[in-house]
């Protein structure tokens, strides 16, 4: 084994963490041990970790670490959302939001420091492709939200929709999806853990063979033309095969799931009556439930968001065509941490506290 660059264990499933203590001659059974430590009691130091020899513990010293990402702002909006400003190892900034309800604390993760699918509505596309994030820079989002501010309550959702594509970093994604199921770490139900995917086809088919978590589809159009421009991604994998796949991969399942569709709801460009029956249309052998996204507006982007009549038109239409559909509450945008405004721009994002609803806090 070669240890001449520390391994951050944080990031490695409980798998991964027996086969790393058979290599250094430990017994597997140290890799429970150590998982609990690291993601039941948020415990990064070895010295600390009392049911492991003394011996063992310098050993994990020299060799390995416990490195989570780092918080450097986080911004409160008055509905008690709060945005994490996070830097990861390459110096990218990456962004994370805690959304609270009455009976629901809802992490929303980034799987990639921005994004190359270039959606024309999210700022996240607007930024570009930077860099895919590690295991251990996926699931450390989760540890910060659980170990951070333990005065905060416990997280009980997961959902990929933060910035990237969770299905173009499809290993590091499923890995921290693996932690997240374990017992031994978060034990989260695979009912409240969501990836979405803007639809890479050849991904969503295999998906049943690798986890069987929620799907949800960012479709935002119902015909080609109107996606082509929307969800550039459209030109490689078509709404045809992209209906096909996901036919395929409730197949798997048989009447156990469905696919959360997510339509964001924009001004004259995708929210007429005619889109609504072209959608009904194109969703009818699929077997689905509709978000329905006020669009949420950010810098440089000329698009408006829908009108409430318009949103209930569409709403209303869906409905009576048997479509279980509701419309998204929209959340943080005080701080830009709505659906779609997550850009990772550090100082953007400082220079935007615009309110005094808005608690800006410096963690550096």
């Amino acid at each position: 084994m070669n240890t001449s660059k520390k391994i951050n264990l944080l990031g490695l499933t409980q798998r991964e963490l027996e086969e790393f203590f058979i290599d250094i001659g430990e017994p597997k059974y140290r890799a429970v041990q150590t998982l609990k430590w690291i993601h039941k009691h948020g415990c990064l130091d070895f010295d600390q970790m009392s049911d492991l020899s003394e011996a063992l513990r310098k050993k994990l010293h020299n060799i390995a670490s416990l490195k989570p990402p780092l918080i450097h702002h986080q911004m409160k909006s008055k509905d008690g959302t709060i945005k994490y400003l996070i830097q990861i190892e390459s110096g990218s900034i990456v962004e994370m939001v805690r959304i609270p309800s009455d009976n629901r604390q809802t992490l929303c993760i980034s799987s990639q420091a921005g994004c190359a699918l270039q959606c024309s509505f999210c700022a996240t596309g607007a930024q570009g492709f930077e860099v895919n994030l590690s295991a251990s820079e996926i699931i450390g989002q989760l540890w910060l939200a659980s170990f951070h501010d333990e005065k905060l309550p416990p997280i009980t959702n997961i959902v990929f929709m933060g910035m990237g594509e969770p299905l173009l970093n499809i290993k590091p994604v499923l890995n921290s999806v693996d932690l997240m199921l374990n017992t031994n770490a978060y034990c989260i139900s695979k009912r409240k853990i969501t990836l979405s995917t803007s639809g890479i086809a050849p991904e969503i088919e295999s998906l049943p063979d690798k986890t069987d978590v929620s799907l949800a589809l960012s479709l935002h159009a119902p015909n080609n033309k109107l996606r082509d421009e929307l969800v550039p991604i459209n030109k490689k994998y078509p709404l045809e095969m992209l209906m096909e796949s996901c036919k395929k991969y409730l197949s798997y399942f048989g009447k156990r799931k469905s696919i959360t569709i997510e339509y964001i709801m924009i001004n004259d460009v995708n929210d007429s009556y005619d889109h609504a029956v072209q959608l009904s249309n194109l969703l009818k052998q699929l077997k689905c439930k509709i978000n329905l996204i006020p669009f949420n507006s950010f810098e440089g982007n000329s698009y408006q968001q829908s009108s409430l009549e318009n949103i209930n038109v569409f709403k209303d239409y869906l409905i009576k065509n048997g479509f279980v559909t509701t419309v998204r509450i929209t959340r943080g945008d005080e701080v830009d941490g709505a659906c779609g405004q997550l850009s990772g721009q550090l100082l953007n994002a400082i220079k935007s506290k615009k309110s005094s609803n808005i608690e800006l806090k410096n963690i550096t």
